[in-house]
């Protein structure tokens, strides 16, 4: 899964420096039918939406969430998922990694508190300031008493603003006068010493009083006449400095009166806060004790009780639910055979050295191994200390057991050995290996296709296997080989053998959607001839095939020991009968190919 986010470099919060819208791909939990889906997650405007594909946005998002009261919750055990609930309605989101999950959610987290109601951010986003006044006017709506209080306040602050435009013409008035009279005491020094000057230069007779000069007419002069008491300019230095320290006064006040209230009004404020919080810690409880009650309760709608070690379904229910959907398959393909009308298919069977010779494709020395080893353990008598246990036998056929556990999981190794009249080991392997037949016989595949052909007698195949709820879907990569191995005495018969075991390809790799199964499968069989009565031909009545099937399946993941060898004891069984019925109605009545 690609994990990606997008934002335009121009839909940045300016206050925030945030992006303001962020996308990518999550895969998101839609069903126990279709598991987990990739969708494109888009986060913008405190609202969670998400569309099919990025493609699709101009089709409109699928659900969307909003992010005011939602609840992110990181999944305790699965380090890449996180949940988000808003009331009843929550979404199960998977990231890439979990540092794609960190980051996601960081980036609600951030939404959601820079999106809060009445936060910082909010109210520059809109383009408004919260006011002393408009905070009064807005937690004193609920009571006569609480809003007369306000009202005080904002006169108190009207006065304020009063004093202050007041204030500011005196200081400019004040202002002017000291300029003024720093003017007038510099022209008075310049004056001064000019008439030193004069009197050095034209000395006269001394004056008494100091402060006249006597004209030549017999009338005094004043040398430097005393400023006026108005000051400069009409100025009445006294009346402002009187009004200046009244308004100071007034303002100090004021300032006063207005902490006063406002401590009143904490008062107020705390005791509505301590209310506030209060009731919030009863929702938070009851909350908590909600979704407590949801744990126990049994809803198997979440990925949360699918398979896996930390599953809330207990083991009786998983093996009561798989039951019971392995019951409505089988009536659903008892429904389907019986309407079904088979097309017949002529595939054409390669000669059979293409079969006896080993390949040279680049998984050729592969196939040859295991070929060997199936060839030298897989036919061993199931005695001795192999330890197999008999679990089922029905007629000819004989289901063994041996019980391996690896880190927990389930590694039952399983053969099974069967005799079917009237059909050869080469039928038998050639339907069982030829791809064009497989959907007829087979049904617990979903879909399959070839990979890649390395050869006439090698391919490579993926097939998804049907969900059977609770456990989780099962995909397979296989190399499938099929091999004629010749007698070494002539009296032994050859043996055909179909091998089938994992392996990689970059055009197959494990998704999300599926748990990637390993296999390794063999069907080995020999044909058994007894001579006919007289100069009569072989026909298919004195033919015998001799069937050892054996597996070896690593689930991939999880799930309870009980379930997984009750459903392997069930299914086996029927996989056999169902395939053999099959081979014989396709031979029946053809030339007996050996």
């Amino acid at each position: 899964m690609s994990e990606k986010s997008s934002s335009s470099d121009e839909d940045v919060d300016p206050e925030s420096g945030q992006p303001v819208e962020l996308g990518g791909v999550l895969s998101k939990w839609t069903n126990y039918i279709h598991g987990w889906q990739d969708r494109w997650v888009v986060l913008k405007n405190n609202t969670l939406s998400y569309y099919k594909s990025e493609d699709e946005r101009e089709y409109g998002c699928r659900g969307s969430l909003c992010l005011s009261k939602a609840v992110i919750t990181p999944h305790e055990f699965d380090e890449c998922r996180f949940d988000i609930s808003v009331n009843d309605s929550v979404w199960y989101l998977r990231a890439e990694d979990p540092e794609h999950r960190l980051q996601w959610i960081e980036w609600i987290e951030l939404h959601k508190a820079e999106s809060g109601y009445g936060s910082e951010t909010s109210l520059r986003r809109h383009g408004s300031m919260l006011s002393l006044t408009s905070a009064a006017s807005a937690l004193s709506s609920t009571s006569t008493s609480s809003f007369k209080k306000g009202h005080r306040l904002r006169e108190k602050l009207a006065e304020m603003e009063t004093f202050r435009d007041i204030l500011c013409r005196q200081v400019d008035t004040l202002q002017k006068y000291f300029d003024n009279c720093a003017d007038a005491v510099s022209k008075d020094e310049f004056q001064r010493d000019r008439v030193e000057e004069d009197e050095d230069d034209f000395p006269s007779t001394a004056r008494p009083d100091g402060e006249y000069n006597h004209n030549n007419n017999g009338s005094k002069e004043k040398l430097f006449p005393p400023a006026s008491p108005k000051g400069m300019n009409g100025i009445d230095f006294k009346g402002e400095a009187i009004t200046f320290k009244a308004t100071t006064a007034g303002i100090l006040s004021t300032l006063s009166h207005c902490i006063e209230l406002m401590v009143k009004r904490e008062d107020s404020w705390q005791k509505r806060l301590d209310k506030e919080l209060e009731k919030r810690r009863r929702v938070e409880d009851a909350y908590k004790s909600a979704v407590n009650e949801l744990k126990k309760k049994s809803h198997y709608g979440g990925p949360d009780y699918e398979e896996g070690p930390n599953s809330l379904i207990n083991e009786d229910e998983f093996f009561d639910a798989v039951e019971a959907a392995l019951d409505r398959q089988d009536k659903i393909e008892e429904q389907s055979q019986s309407e079904k009308v088979r097309i017949p298919r002529l595939t054409p069977v390669p000669p059979n050295d293409v079969y006896s010779t080993i390949g040279t494709h680049r998984f050729a020395n592969k196939v040859e191994e295991m070929v060997q080893n199936h060839m030298t353990y897989s036919l061993q008598d199931v005695g001795g200390d192999a330890n197999w246990q008999l679990v089922i036998e029905e007629g000819e056929m004989k289901v063994y057991r041996r019980e391996v556990e690896e880190n927990g999981i389930v590694l039952d190794p399983l053969k099974a050995t069967h005799a079917v009249k009237g059909v050869t080991g080469h039928e038998v392997c050639h339907y069982f290996w030829d791809t064009s037949v497989r959907m007829d016989w087979e049904t617990t595949i979903e879909n399959f296709n070839v990979v890649e052909s390395l050869s006439d007698n090698a391919v490579i195949v993926y097939q998804t296997h049907k969900r059977v709820w609770p456990a989780s879907q099962r995909d397979v990569l296989y190399l499938s080989a099929i091999r004629k191995i010749l007698a070494t005495n002539e009296n032994d018969p050859d043996t055909w053998l179909v091998c089938n075991f994992s392996v990689d390809h970059d055009n197959a790799q494990p998704t999300m959607r599926c748990v990637r199964a390993k296999i390794n499968v063999a069907m080995i069989c020999q044909t058994l001839v007894s001579p006919p009565e007289g100069d009569k031909e072989i026909s298919r009545d004195n033919i015998l095939c001799k069937i050892t099937y054996v597996a070896n399946v690593n689930p991939g993941g999880w799930a309870p020991a009980s379930v997984l060898r009750a459903v392997a004891r069930r299914e086996y069984p029927k996989f056999l009968k169902r395939f053999t019925s099959y081979v014989q109605e396709k031979t029946a009545g053809k030339p007996i190919l050996f």
